[in-house]
């Protein structure tokens, strides 16, 4: 046997307990959305802004067991840093990998650096810059 299940008219004594709940989940859920974003945002800010060094391969000439790097690097004046280059091989494994320093007051550094490898590189990779 069932029961019908008599509903209130819709208006007359104000809003359910399902509706309260609904409205406060939606008050939640933007605020922590809102807080994600801000600190989504907080954390972008800090790695682009505050980046100090960028740095590019201009050319590179390989020989048997080492790669030479003509590596150009821009950073603020007064910051130390290093470049990480790699160089592969033909068949794409890695035969040479080292960190380059730098630091001073120039805000240009233009500078051709020896990466010895094990075999001989066809490739010179910039993987990245950091200050430290």
């Amino acid at each position: 046997m069932s029961t019908a299940h008599a509903r209130l008219p819709e208006g007359r004594y104000g809003s359910s307990s399902d509706e309260r709940a609904d409205r406060r989940l939606k008050v939640a859920g933007t605020v922590l959305g809102a807080l994600l974003l801000a600190l989504v945002g907080y954390f972008a800010y800090h790695y682009i802004a505050q980046n100090e060094i960028s740095a590019q391969v201009i050319t590179f000439d390989a020989s048997q067991d080492a790669v030479k790097v003509h590596l150009e690097v821009h950073k603020d004046a007064g910051a130390n840093g290093y470049c990480t280059l790699r160089s592969q091989s033909a068949d794409g494994a890695e035969v040479g990998r080292a960190d380059f320093r730098f630091s001073g007051a120039a805000t240009r550094i233009d500078r051709v650096v020896t990466l010895r490898t094990t075999a001989k590189g066809t490739t010179a990779e910039l993987l990245g810059c950091h200050t430290g």
